[in-house]
């Protein structure tokens, strides 16, 4: 079984910065997609930002220029840096890890509260 562990979450003013991190456990495939995605009170779960395990990344509009997502491989665990924030931002954020080839393999984190608001 695969676990994913998400931290660094929490309140933020307008303008400020917050790092998530989300660490994955147990049988990973090797050519893999770890990612972001955050659900806001009301709305669908939508994409943030993804990356492959060969670097690609791919960024929502509405983030791109503020977030940054990068992974440590070795350690299975992914970051999103989040600067420039925006009360719209406020959502949770959810890690996603799934097989690049393999679409039965995909696992989701329990998600972590951001909230920016001054």
């Amino acid at each position: 079984q695969v676990q994913l562990v998400e931290s660094g979450g929490g309140l933020v003013q307008p303008g400020g910065s917050l790092r998530l991190s989300c660490a994955a456990s147990g049988r990973i495939v090797s050519v893999n997609v770890m990612g972001w995605y955050r659900q806001a009170p009301g709305k669908k779960r939508e994409l943030v930002a993804t990356i492959t395990t060969g670097l690609s990344t791919n960024y929502a509009d509405s983030v791109k220029g503020r977030f940054a997502v990068s992974r440590d491989s070795a350690k299975n665990t992914v970051y999103l840096q989040m600067n420039s924030l925006k009360p719209e931002d406020t959502a949770v954020y959810y890690c996603n890890l799934r097989g690049l080839w393999e679409t039965n393999f995909n696992y989701w984190g329990q998600g972590t509260q951001v909230t920016v608001s001054s």
